[in-house]
C-alpha cells in the first residue's frame, strides 16, 4: 500500500506537469507558430483562436455535467486523448476551415483535462504532503518548458513533443486511482468562492497582458526569454517559487500566495513600463506566475470549502472558464491595443487580489482605514486640478489626427514599429527607440500588419498622397484592401489625421537614404523579369497618376506639388533619357518614391516585379526616346 501511495503521487504530479507543458509549449506556442508558417493571419487567424477559446470555456463549464465524471480517469484520458490528436493534426498543412476544428478540440481537450484533473487531484496525489506535490507538479512543467532544447525547438517537433506528452499521461491513467474519488478534502479556505474566482481573474488578466507585450516588444524579449542563461534562470525561478508556494499552501496560507503572486506580476508590469528595469521584470514575472498557478491547481481539491465532487467540478468549471480563457483574452486585448499594463489597471488588480486581507485589516483599523482613503481622495482630486491638466490649451492638428487615428481603429491594421535588424528597416525605414515608444500615451505600435507599418508614414508619403488614399484607397493603390473614410472629410477630423500620420516621421533619414542608394533588384529578379508582368504591375500601382487619364491624375490634378509625369511622353525631370542605370533607376524610384513631390514609394513590391516594371518602362513602352534631352518638367 505505502508503494501504491508513492505510485499515485507521482502520478499526480506528473500529470500536472504534462497539462502545463502542452499548454504552455503547444496551445500557446507551436500550434500558432505552425498556423504563421501555413500564412494564416488576419481574420481567419482570430477565428482560430476564438475557437480555441469557445471550446475551452465550453468543456470548463459543461465538464462538470458530463459523464466523464463518474469515472475521473476516463475523463482525464478523454482530455488527453483529444489534446494528442489536435497536436498531431497540426503536423499536416491545414487550411483555415481545419485549423478552426484543431483549435477547438484543443481547448475543448484542455477544458475537459484541466477541470477534472483539478477537481479529482487529491486522489492522484494522496495525502501526504500533497499541496508540495502540486507545487512540484506545476514547477517541473514550468521548468520543461524552459529548457532550451525544448524552449527553441522548431513548432513541428514541439507539437510532436506534445503528443508523446499526451500519450505518457494516457499510459499513466490506465491505472485508476485507489483512493475513492468521492472522499471531500477538510476545508482549509477562509476566502470565498467569489473572490477567490475574481482575484485569479485579475492574475490570469496581468499575466496575459505582461506575456503578450514581452512576447511581442524585441527588446523585452531578448532581456526576458531569449539566450540559454535566461531561460535555465527562468526555469530555476519557476520551480523554486512553486515549491515555495506549495509549503505556503499548505500552511492554509492562500491570501498570502495570491498576494506575493500579485505583488510580484503588478510590480513586473510597473517596470515594463521602462525597458531599463528588464531585468529585475524578468525575475518577478516567473515567480508571480508559479506562485499563483500553484494556487490555480491546487484550490478546486485541496482548498475550497466545496464539500462534493461535484460543487468542487462546478467551481472548477467557473474559475477555468472566467480567469483561464475569458480574463486571458482580455489580457491578450489589452497587450494588443495598449501595448503596456497601465498603471490604473495594476491598481484595480491589487484591490481585487488583496480585498481580503484589505477587508480584515479594515474591520481592526477602520478610523485609520478611512483616513487613508480620504487622503487618498483629496490627491487624487489635486492632481485632476494640476495647471498641466486643466489648462493644456487646445490640441494641435496632430494631436487631434491621433484621437482619430485611435477611435477608427487603425491600429488594428497598420503598426507604427520597425522591427530592428529585420527587413522592415528597407521596407519601412529607421527604428524608433522603446524610450521613444514609451513616451507615447497610449503606445500605438500596434502588432497587424494587414496594412504598411506607419511609423515613418511622414517621410514615405505626402499630405496629398494620404489623403488621396484615405478618400478612396483603391483607386490610388489598386491592391489596397483599406476601406475608403472620405466621411471622415466631411469635417475636420480627415485633415487632422492627415496632419497627424504627416508628422510620423524621424528627424533624421539619412540612414533612409543611403539604403535606397544602395539598394537595386537582385540579379536573379532581373533575369526572371518579363515585360507581360511590368506592364500587370504598371496597370495596377502606377496608371492611376502616369497614365495621361488616370482617376487620380485628372481627380487630384490641382492640387499635385508637381503634375505626375505622363510616362508614355514626359517631359521627366527626375529620369534624364542619358542616365546609363535607367533601369536601375526606375525599379528605385517606383519601390521608394522621390523626396519632397508627391511620387509615393511602393515597397511591398517584390525585386521581379520591380525589375520587371522597369523592364517593360525602357524596352516595351519607351517612354523615354533617345531624342529626349529634358531634364525639366513633370516628375516621373
Amino acid at each position: 500500500m505505502r508503494f501504491d501511495l508513492r505510485f499515485q503521487g507521482a502520478r499526480g504530479i506528473a500529470l500536472v506537469a504534462i497539462t502545463y507543458v502542452y499548454f504552455l509549449i503547444f496551445a500557446q506556442f507551436a500550434f500558432l507558430s505552425r498556423l504563421a508558417e501555413l500564412g494564416i493571419a488576419g481574420n481567419p487567424l482570430r477565428m482560430i483562436l476564438a475557437a480555441m477559446a469557445a471550446g475551452g470555456i465550453l468543456a470548463s463549464l459543461l465538464a462538470p455535467g458530463l459523464a466523464p465524471f463518474g469515472a475521473p480517469a476516463l475523463g482525464i484520458r478523454i482530455g488527453l486523448a483529444f489534446c494528442g490528436v489536435a497536436a498531431l493534426v497540426s503536423l499536416i498543412p491545414l487550411h483555415s476551415a481545419a485549423a478552426v476544428g484543431t483549435a477547438f478540440l484543443i481547448g475543448a481537450g484542455l477544458g475537459l483535462l484541466t477541470v477534472t484533473l483539478v477537481t479529482h487531484l487529491r486522489d492522484w496525489t494522496g495525502d501526504r504532503h500533497a499541496l508540495l506535490k502540486v507545487g512540484m507538479g506545476t514547477g517541473a512543467g514550468y521548468f520543461l518548458c524552459n529548457v532550451p532544447l525544448i524552449f527553441n525547438a522548431q513548432p513541428e517537433h514541439q507539437a510532436l513533443f506534445a503528443a508523446v506528452l499526451c500519450a505518457a499521461g494516457l499510459c499513466l491513467t490506465i491505472q485508476p486511482p485507489s483512493v475513492a474519488s468521492g472522499r471531500a478534502p477538510a476545508p482549509r479556505a477562509r476566502m470565498s468562492f467569489l473572490r477567490v474566482l475574481a482575484a485569479f481573474a485579475a492574475l490570469v488578466w496581468l499575466d496575459s497582458a505582461a506575456f503578450y507585450i514581452i512576447q511581442h516588444a524585441p527588446a523585452l524579449k531578448t532581456g526576458t526569454w531569449m539566450g540559454s542563461v535566461h531561460l535555465w534562470t527562468n526555469a530555476c525561478l519557476h520551480l523554486c517559487a512553486a515549491l515555495a508556494a506549495g509549503l505556503l499552501l499548505a500552511r492554509r496560507r492562500l491570501a498570502i500566495v495570491l498576494s506575493a503572486a500579485f505583488l510580484a506580476l503588478g510590480s513586473a508590469c510597473v517596470l515594463l513600463l521602462h525597458p531599463a528595469n528588464i531585468l529585475t521584470a524578468s525575475t518577478l514575472y516567473p515567480v508571480g506566475v508559479s506562485f499563483y498557478s500553484v494556487a490555480l491547481v491546487a484550490y478546486p481539491s485541496f482548498l475550497t470549502t466545496a464539500t462534493s465532487p461535484g460543487q468542487r467540478a462546478r467551481q472548477a468549471g467557473w474559475i477555468y472558464a472566467v480567469a483561464g480563457w475569458i480574463a486571458s483574452a482580455l489580457g491578450i486585448g489589452m497587450g494588443q491595443n495598449l501595448g503596456r499594463v497601465p498603471i490604473a489597471f495594476v491598481a484595480v488588480a491589487g484591490a481585487v487580489v488583496l480585498a481580503p486581507a484589505l477587508f480584515g485589516i479594515g474591520r481592526q483599523r477602520l478610523r485609520e482605514l478611512v483616513v487613508l482613503c480620504a487622503a487618498l481622495a483629496i490627491a487624487l482630486v489635486i492632481y485632476r486640478l494640476l495647471p498641466e491638466h486643466s489648462a493644456s490649451g487646445p490640441l494641435s492638428p496632430e494631436e487631434r489626427g491621433r484621437r482619430v487615428y485611435i477611435s477608427e481603429g487603425c491600429i488594428n491594421c497598420h503598426s507604427q514599429y520597425v522591427r530592428p535588424d529585420s527587413s522592415d528597416v528597407l521596407l519601412w525605414g529607421p527604428t524608433e527607440s522603446l524610450d521613444e515608444l514609451h513616451r507615447q500615451h497610449p503606445p500605438l505600435i500596434g502588432n497587424r500588419r494587414q496594412g504598411p507599418d506607419l511609423s515613418q508614414a511622414g517621410a514615405r508619403r505626402s499630405p496629398l498622397w494620404l489623403k488621396a488614399h484615405l478618400v478612396d484607397p483603391a483607386q490610388v493603390s489598386g491592391a489596397s484592401i483599406m476601406p475608403p473614410y472620405a466621411f471622415l472629410f466631411r469635417d475636420q477630423r480627415g485633415d487632422d489625421l492627415v496632419s497627424y500620420l504627416a508628422s510620423l516621421h524621424s528627424a533624421d533619414l539619412a540612414q533612409r537614404l543611403a539604403q535606397e542608394q544602395a539598394w537595386s533588384p537582385s540579379a536573379a529578379a532581373v533575369a526572371q523579369a518579363s515585360a507581360e508582368e511590368g506592364e500587370a504591375v504598371y496597370r495596377k500601382f502606377c496608371a492611376t497618376c502616369h497614365d495621361a487619364h488616370g482617376a487620380t491624375r485628372e481627380r487630384w490634378q490641382t492640387s499635385f506639388r508637381e503634375k505626375p509625369a505622363d510616362l508614355f511622353a514626359g517631359p521627366f525631370k527626375y529620369l534624364p533619357s542619358s542616365d546609363p542605370a535607367r533601369k536601375t533607376r526606375i525599379a528605385r524610384i517606383a519601390k521608394f518614391g522621390i523626396p519632397t513631390t508627391d511620387m509615393p514609394g511602393h515597397e511591398y513590391l517584390g525585386d521581379r516585379q520591380l525589375a520587371s516594371l522597369s523592364l517593360w518602362l525602357t524596352e516595351a513602352a519607351h517612354p523615354v526616346p533617345p531624342s529626349s534631352r529634358n531634364t525639366t518638367g513633370d516628375t516621373p
